[in-house]
Formats: C-alpha cells, structure tokens, sequence
C-alpha cells in the first residue's frame, strides 16, 4: 500500500477483523478477483438500471434464540462491571432466508457502500471509516440508530443518554487513533442525521465526523496509516486492545471479513468504510452478522432486541414479503415498546 501510494497507483484493499487477510489489488485486477465495487469514489458495477423482480422478494431472520444470546451478554456485563473495558460491541450471526443471491442483493440494495465478493459475501454499508483528501483525513463513527417512524424519532435519538456516552466513547476513541497519524485533530460535526430506507422501513442514524492534517508525503503511508488505526473503533470498543480480547472470547465465532474494512486509493484521494450490514454464504445457508455496542447499564432483553433489529436489506420495504421471525423473542407488542425505548446501530 506504502508503495502504491507513493507512486500514485490507484489501488483496492480489504482487511478483515483480525488484519490476518489483507488483499491488496491494482483497480485493473478486481474482475480476475471477483470483485464489484459501488463507492462514492470507484465503481467498477455500471448501475444503468437497478434489477427489478418479478416476484415479491423474500426475507426470512432465524436468529437465535435469548436464551442462547444471555449467557454472551452477561459475560460482557462482567468484564464492564470489572472495569476491563467502557464499551464493548456484542456481534453474532443470524441465519436469514432469501431468495435473493448476493449478486442480487448486491444490485438492488442502497448504500454509500457496495461489495460483493467472490460467492462468499456482500457488504451493503452506511459507514465510512477514513477518507482522504487534500493532506487531510477525516473519520464517521456511527452510533445510534433509530426507527424513522417512532414519535419525534430524531429528538428520541438525540436525548437518549445511553446512546450519547456509547457515541462521546467512540468519538473519543476515534479522536485519540487520529491522533497518532494526524496533527490538528477536530470535530467538525458532532451526531449529524442520515436517514436510511431498508425492507425493515426507514431508519435514522448518528454519526460525528472528525477531521486531522496528514504531511504532504501521506500517499506513502497509507498502508502505515491502516495499521495503526485498524480494527474500527467504533466495531469493538474502548479501550480497543483489550475489548478485542474480551470479544474474541466472548462471541465464540470468527467474525471473519465481517466488521473489517475495504476502501479505494484513487491516485489522489481515498475512501474506505466499515464492513457492516454484511450477509455471508456457508455451507449453502444464508449468515448475516450484525451487533452493538453494550454498557453497564445495558438491558439484555433490549440489546438482544437490537440485534435482532439490525438483520435487514436497503431495499424498498414494499418489495418485500414474508418477514417473520422464528426466535423466542418478546411478543410484537413487547417488542415494539422496547424499541420505541431504545435506539439500534
């Protein structure tokens, strides 16, 4: 990446959790690696006209059951009572039914950040990690999200206090990894708004963007620069070595690709994003990953909950039949009254 960089050669990378896979590829390789692209600054799909269906688009969640997600949260809740960490992001997989292929996820969904790769997995991402432009490098933790449709959902959002320490935690995180590539670190726009359509109904989502100054020679460093800043602060938690540790011993699965990054050096300037919203193939069956961050003061009932919440497609909710659930989860009426309460990223 350093020496891609330093010659302006516009270039692919990916990294999965752990940074043990790095793939690194010239952009005129992608096609022998099975890879389509969507970014903001690269794409190598020509989105002419987006695959419409014929037949009502199916989307099924098999998520485990609470029985089997409490025992993971309360080893959480005893390292954060035993003060080995502030924040820790609590993931699992759950098998989801479809009959959409990754391709075809890949072509209908709606994201800043598109990634299909090989068979093996497709990335519908709304986070960009780092970006790069003019010596300067900026990072968009998220954390927060919420249901468009509740009562004054961004005010809920807003004023919800546990979601506002989990984002100063990040925020902080993510300001102190800046600042070990970076000088003049700053927030620039503390918890802006997106909104999000998806198969679920719309979403709103917070984030915060933080800006530093890199040295003219950063082309050169991008590969240094990753390898510091890498896993995403805002996928594990604070403080960040020894909240991998707790996750890794905690979740019992291989994350894998999932909650690692991918980005694109352009020759000029550079994008990246955090690989969530992420649907795997295994053995034949379907595996979307997806979690949160869990405090102290977390609920199990919610937080399992929020998980659950978070297995969903950006495709236009009225494309899509025959959601339902097959878990031991609260009744709907239970369920919505926990969400109304709590946000979900």
């Amino acid at each position: 990446m350093n020496e891609l960089g330093a010659k302006g050669i516009p270039f692919f990378f990916m990294f999965d959790f752990e940074a043990k896979r790095p793939i690194v590829a010239q952009l005129d390789d992608l096609a022998h690696l099975n890879i389509l692209l969507d970014t903001p600054i690269f794409s190598n799909w020509k989105n002419e006209k987006i695959r419409q269906r014929d037949v009502d688009i199916k989307f099924e969640k098999l998520p485990i059951s609470f029985d089997e997600y409490k025992p993971k949260f309360d080893k959480i809740i005893h390292e954060l009572n035993f003060g080995n960490s502030y924040l820790i992001n609590l993931t699992l997989p759950t098998q989801i039914e479809t009959n959409l292929s990754l391709q075809e996820i890949f072509e209908m969904s709606d994201a800043k950040f598109k990634l299909r790769y090989k068979n093996q997995f497709v990335v519908f991402s709304p986070e960009r990690f780092v970006e790069i432009k003019e010596n300067k490098i900026f990072t968009h933790p998220m954390k927060g999200t919420i249901d468009a449709t509740l009562p004054d959902a961004e005010k809920q959002l807003l004023s919800d206090k546990k979601e506002l320490a989990e984002h100063y935690t990040i925020v902080d995180l993510l300001r102190n990894d800046l600042n070990l590539v970076a000088k003049k670190i700053r927030v620039n726009n503390f918890r802006y708004i997106d909104k999000i359509e998806t198969n679920n109904g719309s979403l709103l989502q917070a984030s915060t963007e933080i800006c530093g100054e890199l040295t003219d020679d950063w082309k050169s460093q991008i590969g240094t620069i990753f390898s510091t800043l890498l896993p995403a602060g805002s996928v594990t938690g604070a403080p960040k070595r020894k909240t991998v540790e707790i996750i890794k011993e905690t979740e019992g699965y291989d994350r894998g690709w999932y909650t690692g990054v991918f980005g694109i050096f352009d020759g000029k300037s550079l994008d990246s994003s955090v690989m969530i919203r992420f649907i795997e193939e295994i053995d034949g069956k379907m595996i979307f990953k997806s979690g949160g961050g869990i405090t102290a003061k977390s609920d199990a009932r919610a937080e399992y909950n929020e998980l659950i919440q978070k297995v969903y497609v950006p495709i236009a909710r009225n494309n899509t039949v025959g959601e339902r659930q097959t878990d031991q989860s609260p009744a709907p009426s239970e369920t919505s009254q926990l969400q109304s309460k709590r946000t979900f990223r």
